[in-house]
């Protein structure tokens, strides 16, 4: 992903410098690897791989569950389809997030009825940056959750854990749940109880992860047109859906939307989830949404790009700025990001943040004449420039961050370590040791 603006300036809310500080001949080793591997493609057991000539390990936390590396496909077109969970893990993702269903009741009632909407084509865009002027890519499309009938979700949700299980892929229902809207005063209970006892028979294990996806079209509908309701949302959810599981249990983690409110709003619904009955973690945080944007005339879609990793940095600089200084409370409460990662370097930003997963979906699917390397599937291809661009890769900056903040002296460097330093410390501090 191109910058046009170096990222550690006052235009960015970025903590990495413009270049890495690496020893000349290590920067050699990863550009070498990058062509090697552009041509040949990537060498099997990657992340035996990168342990072994770069003592880094890739390990990432998902809901509390360990996965072998930090990427993962965002709920949506990607993930609707068995082959397409095939193809991840043929590509050696560490997890799969399927595309969003739409909660109903035991009759197949459903109240948010309005977000089973088949998509449309979705077309790649270059986008600009509003304010930093930083080049980036969104996915345009109109449509939104699950829209075939509920039995074949669960069908697909049997097959895809099946297959995950076999290539140690963790794979991840969503779900959306019903919403009130303001001035409906009651819950509808009996969607979340049905829809989550149907999920969790079909899937196998003692505890089943689980996204309760909140659309960025939400910022855009009438349901969210009070910041009071939000709130209510993000405080009753947990509740629900662990009631609904007894006596089984769920990872619950809430995916938080970008509301069309400011930063500070956003830091309230981050409060809110601290709160006395939090859920057991965070994906923060999805696409922005504009009113006025238009597409396939529809007006009224959500983006990415650099204004959405902006925000969301920001946003999370000063979540973790308040928990140093004492004014919000530090719960553990791990965080899976999304939004605009397109290359390690962003990921790593993430990671600065106490981010301890990656969750992409514009980068698997740019037009091809973007990745460099020019055989297999895009994910394939998207993982080479994430992990081995000599420039923006997560190679150089993740040994980066390491050494900077001392970390990797007397093993090998954990991406886990890097997250748990950014969640717990001040990110002035942070900033200085990173330059």
């Amino acid at each position: 992903m191109e910058l046009t603006t170096p990222p550690h300036s006052a235009l960015r809310p970025h903590l990495l410098p413009w270049r890495p500080a690496l020893p000349a001949d290590l920067l050699r080793q990863v550009r070498a690897d990058f062509d090697r591997f552009g041509r040949s493609g990537l060498p099997s057991g990657l992340e035996d791989y990168l342990l072994e000539n770069y003592a880094l390990d890739v390990s990432g936390s998902y809901a509390g569950m360990r996965v072998k590396n930090p990427w993962g496909k965002a709920s949506g077109q990607l993930s609707m389809r068995l082959g397409q969970v095939e193809e991840a893990a043929q590509a050696g993702l560490g997890f799969v997030v399927l595309k969003t269903v739409i909660a109903e009741d035991a009759v197949g009632g459903r109240s948010m009825e309005a977000w089973a909407i088949k998509e449309s084509r979705m077309v790649a865009e270059p986008i600009v940056g509003r304010a930093s002027g930083a080049r980036g890519w969104t996915i345009s499309w109109k449509g939104r959750g699950w829209w075939q009938p509920f039995n074949d979700y669960l069908d697909l949700v049997r097959a895809a854990t099946e297959l995950g299980q076999a290539n140690s892929m963790l794979v991840v229902p969503s779900v959306k749940y019903h919403l009130p809207a303001p001035g409906e005063p009651r819950w509808r209970v009996e969607e979340y109880s049905a829809t989550t006892e149907r999920l969790l028979a079909a899937y196998p294990g003692d505890v089943m992860p689980l996204e309760k996806d909140f659309s960025p079209t939400l910022a855009g509908s009438d349901r969210a047109t009070e910041q009071a309701k939000i709130l209510e949302w993000l405080t009753t959810i947990p509740r629900l859906i662990r009631a609904a599981a007894e006596p089984r249990r769920v990872a619950l983690g809430l995916k938080l939307f970008n509301a069309l409110y400011d930063d500070q709003f956003q830091l309230t619904m981050l409060s809110a989830v601290h709160g006395a009955d939090p859920p057991d973690f965070l994906i923060y945080a999805n696409r922005l949404f504009n009113p006025d944007r238009e597409f396939e005339g529809h007006r009224g879609i959500a983006y990415g790009g650099p204004d959405l990793s902006d925000r969301n940095l920001r946003v999370l600089s000063a979540l973790r700025a308040a928990q140093a200084g004492g004014t919000f409370p530090r719960t553990g409460l791990e965080l899976s990001a999304t939004g605009d990662i397109g290359s390690g370097r962003m990921a790593v930003e993430y990671a600065l943040r106490g981010c301890t997963s990656f969750q992409i979906h514009t980068f698997f699917q740019l037009p091809p004449e973007v990745y460099v390397l020019k055989r297999g599937t895009k994910l394939e291809r998207a993982l080479h420039m994430l992990y081995f661009d000599p420039d923006n890769g997560l190679i150089v900056w993740a040994l980066h961050a390491a050494r900077q903040l001392g970390l990797g002296k007397t093993g090998p460097v954990r991406l886990l370590d890097l997250a748990a330093r950014g969640a717990a410390s001040a990110l002035g501090k942070l900033d200085a040791e990173l330059a």
